[in-house]
């Protein structure tokens, strides 16, 4: 292990994030230093190393941390008064998501104890793994200070931190060597906890404070500002375009559905790449219409909208970071609530790709807006790559709980490349099937389909097998139910909040399926 301590010191040029400033150095540690450290077979050559540099002695060391996850040990060094180190546990595995989870929740538990300056020690790493622990060192402390009361009026009662503000700073210490591919992964990390903290806001915001008007205005003022080229298709043009399902869901509410285009990377290069397709569900708030939703935990259906805010973060990632992909998107935003024009049980609805629906439940809503935004993307734009996003069941969740979001697609090799790009940065999915036998509950007497089975199982594919009507058998289609991953129960805060659930895991999946 290379010492923390060793003077004098090189850097690469500074970044910035919000006030804050994020080095990678190769010398010369701060007075606090957070070390991860994982449960292998070196972690007693670790800890003895770091105790001998400290004046501590090892075997307490050893006896007192165990590196279990998200395990903090604080250590004082007897040589150096002032200085002193924040052993984080990362558990079993030392990748990306062990360091990323380990120290968001070490930097939204410690921010208030923090300096202003502070590192994060990398250099006992294997060299292959320091970009991306980089990547995930900078996420997750940055995201780490991340505060979700974005309309209380007065501060809590706690110490005000010092780290994350006006002229602080972030040193990622790295070894000799690594200097430059720590910096662009650095710079990879400020560009993703900024864009998950703007995603952050949209989900966590109240149904009151982003409507379809205010959630549209938001989203075209963040893709202004990082290079995202959007259109909006209002209900005007809406109605003039017959995307007739998305009017329906929006019809009975005061602020009219939408549909946001987005665009990012240039239409022709010298070396093709694939054209990515990005649709995600956009519910503002959802009631479930006329199939009303029991009232213990609608406040939480502010979320609905969860795959929308993944979709235009990939877009916000790709912008800022300025790769070179080549990025279309549909965002179809409507808000899904009671009046007199309501949506009934038993309505029978057009929808954009001609095919006709009956409506056999209002809760069932986000597959009618997917149907509509999918067959206006595909037949404007012909993307190589489809892709949807939406929280869309409860069946998912009662299938996979929490910790996965299902997948759906015919395509294997699709499906293999998104579960790899999710297993790599800790956004799992869990394939399940598309079998023809699950469509045939889809079937209406009255229209060309109906949207919902009625029947309590399965609930999760045979959404998938309607979106599927509206894909045009794309070969290279998926779905994403991300309804237990995008809103749940966090350490970082009281109730249930966002995640950000599938903006990584896009990014990372495009890069590999075009590279």
């Amino acid at each position: 292990m290379v010492s923390p301590f060793n003077p004098p010191f090189s850097y690469a040029p500074p970044c910035k994030f919000l006030d804050m400033i994020v080095r990678v150095l190769e010398k010369k540690a701060p007075d606090a230093v957070i070390v991860p450290l994982a449960q292998q077979e070196n972690l007693a050559d670790k800890l003895a190393e770091i105790a001998r540099h400290a004046g501590f002695e090892p075997a307490a060391l050893q006896t007192d941390f165990r590196a279990e996850a998200k395990e903090v040990f604080v250590l004082y060094a007897a040589n150096s008064p002032g200085r002193k180190f924040y052993l984080v546990g990362l558990g079993k595995k030392d990748g990306f998501q062990e360091v990323y989870a380990a120290l968001r929740a070490f930097c939204f538990r410690y921010k208030s104890k923090l300096p202003q300056r502070t590192g994060v020690e990398l250099r006992h790493f294997e060299p292959e793994k320091i970009a991306r622990l980089t990547d995930a060192a900078v996420s997750g402390m940055l995201l780490g200070l991340y505060h979700t009361g974005l309309y209380q009026t007065s501060p809590e009662a706690k110490p005000t931190p010092v780290f994350g503000t006006e002229k602080s700073t972030l040193d990622i210490l790295v070894p000799p060597g690594s200097l430059t591919a720590a910096t662009a992964a650095a710079r990879r990390g400020e560009v993703f906890a900024a864009a998950l903290r703007q995603i952050f806001d949209l989900v966590n915001a109240p149904g009151n404070h982003k409507n379809p008007d205010l959630l549209t205005e938001k989203m075209i003022q963040a893709g202004r500002e990082s290079g995202v080229q959007m259109r909006v298709l209002d209900a005007r043009a809406l109605q003039t375009e017959g995307l007739e399902a998305l009017l329906a869901v929006g019809k009975a509410s005061p602020h009219p559905p939408v549909l946001i285009l987005l665009e990012y990377g240039p239409k022709s290069r010298k070396h093709k790449t694939p054209v990515f397709g990005l649709v995600g569900k956009g519910v503002t708030f959802d009631t479930g219409g006329v199939s009303l939703k029991p009232s213990t935990s609608m406040h939480f259906m502010k979320s609905d909208m969860g795959g929308a805010a993944a979709v235009f973060g990939a877009f916000l990632v790709a912008a800022k970071l300025q790769l070179p992909l080549r990025l279309v998107g549909a965002i179809p935003i409507a808000e899904n609530v009671m009046a007199g024009n309501a949506l009934k049980p038993g309505d029978v609805i057009g929808s954009y790709a001609g095919k006709t629906i009956e409506v056999t439940d209002t809760d069932a809503e986000g597959r009618l807006i997917l149907a509509d935004a999918l067959a206006y993307l595909l037949r404007h734009e012909k993307p190589d790559v489809l892709i949807d996003l939406a929280t869309l069941t409860g069946s998912v969740i009662r299938t996979l709980g929490y910790l996965a979001a299902g997948l759906f697609s015919a395509n294997d090799t699709l499906a293999g490349s998104l579960t790899q790009a999710g297993d790599a940065c800790g956004e799992r999915l869990w394939r399940l099937p598309l079998w023809e036998e699950y469509g045939a509950d889809l079937k209406s007497d009255v229209a060309d389909l109906r949207n919902f089975t009625g029947k309590p199982m399965a609930e999760a594919i045979s959404a998938a097998k309607f979106i599927e009507h509206f894909t045009a058998q794309h070969p290279a289609w998926a779905h994403l139910d991300i309804a237990g991953t995008a809103f749940g129960d966090t350490e970082f805060g009281q109730s249930k909040n966002a995640t950000g659930f599938g903006v990584r895991l896009l990014v990372e999946f495009m890069e590999k399926w075009a590279y």
